[in-house]
């Protein structure tokens, strides 16, 4: 391994060359694609958006780190992979990041954040679940004539004494229970919970308070909502056909329903026997479970294989053919789970280090706003290129993480990017459509 001396760090020789290396080099940055998180969020407002909403109990003569200046600097850290605050000890030294951010003096230390997180409250929750929202109708220009709403819900591990942690057997640990709500890649809402409850618990409440809002900007769109069978509960099927909102959720299985499709199972089976390939088929039926006030329709999607019968089933108040909702509608709900993936893992959703639960939820949001300044950039900055289709951790590595020297004066920032990125054109072509959008 690398041998250190003093403030050396040597790596052997190269011929006759000694190679070693320091930490002297001055004002230089591994994050040159903080330029386009600036002028993302320029764009967008988020940071100023956000700001707005969380009200600032410091004394005004004392302050030295605006409210908005915090967001900003926390959320570009996020998107460059720094998700811990004590990172902030050294980035706040970074020029770059503090020419993102908008200053030319040192940014925000670690203890700033933590009072910062510490504070939060579930009123900032609401408060910032309403920047999302609001973002989400801003990126659009005119009415959708359709949204599909995914709500899903996942685990957040913990490892410490924080407050409401409790074990979950599926999971195996103990951990929060957050729940997801998306609309395609855009993030709607990310409510934290204790873990020892039903998954399915305020999945109806946060749902009608969405669509409420949704539909006061768009009066004349069609929503659907879009779970797995975790979420089969009478309370949100009710809601949604008295609001005229089309649902398509997954139903457990249980012996009623096997009971349903036993004959089309055995006809499958036997024409496995005689051909030896696996049997598809999409059907329907009519049922009611003992807790609902009548039957509903019943979408089955039943298979038969080397491994014997895998049926599926999904409620609905939807029209049209089975195959076309349970293939080309029903069977997307997976692509939430790759968000939700990339919200966690990439954008560090997972980090609730905090003892209070109301702070952890403000991490949560925290990560969910990185999420959709990442999300944003993809859509309006990387169509039709080769990050188009890209996870946030990738367009971070490949876009992002760009080395750069800063030279700043009372003039200018300079700042020189490394001559030899792999993506320097995709970059300028990023850097030309997000400066076309004007703040």
């Amino acid at each position: 391994m690398p041998k250190c001396t003093d403030a050396k760090i040597e790596f052997g020789r190269f011929g006759r060359r000694l190679i070693e290396a320091d930490f002297s080099g001055g004002d230089l940055s591994s994050d040159g694609g903080l330029l386009l998180l600036r002028q993302i969020d320029q764009h967008l407002g988020l940071s100023r958006a956000a700001a707005a909403v969380i009200p600032d109990p410091r004394d005004p003569t004392r302050i030295e780190h605006s409210l908005r200046d915090l967001l900003a600097q926390r959320l570009y850290g996020l998107c460059c992979g720094y998700e811990d605050l004590n990172d902030h000890k050294t980035l706040r030294d970074d020029v770059l990041m503090q020419t993102a951010v908008g200053r030319a003096e040192p940014l925000a230390s670690a203890p700033t954040f933590s009072r910062l997180e510490n504070r939060a409250t579930r009123a900032q929750a609401w408060a910032l679940h309403g920047v999302l929202i609001e973002q989400f109708i801003a990126s659009h220009k005119t009415a959708p004539k359709e949204l599909v709403l995914d709500i899903d819900a996942s685990d957040v591990p913990l490892h410490g004494n924080q407050e409401q942690s409790q074990f979950h057997a599926y999971y195996d640990h103990h951990c929060y229970l957050p729940l997801y709500v998306f609309c395609g890649q855009a993030m709607l809402g990310c409510v934290l919970r204790p873990s020892k409850i039903d998954g399915a618990r305020h999945a109806a409440a946060v749902v009608k308070l969405l669509i409420t809002r949704l539909r006061r900007a768009w009066p004349a769109t069609r929503f659907i909502v879009r779970a797995d069978s975790g979420f089969c509960r009478r309370r949100l099927l009710q809601w949604c056909e008295r609001s005229d909102v089309g649902y398509l959720i997954g139903l457990a299985r249980n012996a009623r329903l096997h009971a349903a499709v036993e004959v089309a199972e055995a006809a499958l089976a036997d024409a496995y026997s005689a051909s030896g390939t696996k049997q598809r088929l999409i059907g329907e039926f009519h049922y009611a479970a003992q807790s609902w006030p009548h039957e509903r329709r019943v979408i089955t999607r039943l298979e038969y294989g080397q491994q014997g019968t895998n049926p599926r089933f999904v409620v609905t108040n939807l029209h049209g053919e089975p195959e076309a909702l349970y293939d080309r509608l029903y069977c997307q709900r997976g692509e939430a789970e790759n968000r939700i993936k990339e919200a966690q893992l990439d954008l560090f959703g997972t980090r609730a280090s905090c003892s209070r639960f109301v702070a952890n939820q403000f991490r949560l949001l925290l990560a969910a706003l990185a999420y959709t300044l990442m999300q944003r950039l993809r859509a309006l900055a990387l169509q039709g290129t080769e990050l188009e289709r890209a996870s946030a951790a990738t367009i971070r590595v490949r876009l992002l993480k760009l080395g750069a020297a800063i030279l700043r004066n009372t003039r200018r920032v300079r700042v020189m990017l490394a001559s030899y990125h792999p993506l320097r054109d995709l970059f300028a072509v990023a850097a030309t459509r997000l400066a076309a959008l004007g703040p």
